[in-house]
């Protein structure tokens, strides 16, 4: 059933007039007083301790300027160092350092497979049934406990 837009500007033109119609409701003293308080405190703070977007445009071109100079000096000194000489030693020292890794990855890799072909090897109709045997006692606690509720909670 699909209402009509005329239904629809019906329902909206009353729900507007009843919430025009409600009395306007002051907000308590204490929040009042606690909204106005962190206006003031947000208003005082200095550009530097606001957000971006409240910087100076100056003051964030710069910003913008000097941050990219400092990405583009990352990648250039990355840059220098993967193609010296002594890069080779640097990376060979690092890999013995890490070679652990390469252990934990083969660990993991061998683990993986192993419980992979477990369960590959369980049948469908297993998995199927374990799950149905899952959601039956579930489905068993919930009816339980909703009777044990009704059964023992006296009614006042």
């Amino acid at each position: 059933m699909n209402p009509s837009p005329e239904n629809n500007e019906k329902l909206e033109r009353l729900i507007h007039r009843t919430l025009r119609d409600l009395p306007a409701r002051r907000a308590p003293r204490s929040l009042e007083s606690r909204v106005l308080a962190e206006l003031e405190r947000r208003a005082a703070l200095s550009w530097w301790h606001q957000s971006f977007a409240h910087w100076p445009v100056a003051v964030r071109a710069v910003f913008f300027v000097l941050s990219a100079a400092v990405a583009a000096g990352l990648v250039a000194a990355i840059f220098v160092l993967t193609r010296s000489t002594g890069s080779a030693a640097l990376a060979s020292g690092i890999a013995d350092r890490f070679a652990w890794l390469t252990t934990a990855r083969g660990l993991y890799d061998t683990a993986a497979g192993a419980s992979g072909a477990v369960w590959r090897a369980i049948p469908p109709l297993w998995l199927y049934g374990t799950l149905t045997f899952i959601a039956a006692c579930y489905t068993t606690l919930v009816g339980v406990g909703a009777a044990a509720y009704r059964t023992l909670h006296v009614r006042r």
